[in-house]
């Protein structure tokens, strides 16, 4: 499951609202060892996601680099190009 959180840090443009969540949902996911957690856990599983989407969002605004922004595209096409090295 995890291997879907990718990196958000340092992207032109920034990481959305939306992928912040995604990432954090994933990490619940991971954690909490089920994809949709029982009615009776379902508020806290809902907490935990946006718990850690509001920490993961307040770590991304304080990180700093020196580096320029990276491009989605490029980054996209480069792990679509290590994908077909990988499973060629």
């Amino acid at each position: 499951m995890c291997r879907n959180i990718k990196p958000l840090f340092n992207f032109e443009p920034p990481a959305s609202e939306a992928e912040i969540r995604d990432a954090a949902l994933q990490f619940v996911r991971k954690i909490s060892g089920s994809t949709r957690p029982s009615k009776r856990n379902e508020a806290a599983f809902e907490r935990g996601v946006e718990t850690i989407a509001a920490a993961a969002a307040e770590l991304l605004r304080s990180l700093e680099t020196s580096q320029p922004p990276r491009n989605r595209e490029e980054e996209a096409a480069k792990a679509r190009a290590r994908t077909i090295i990988r499973f060629a």
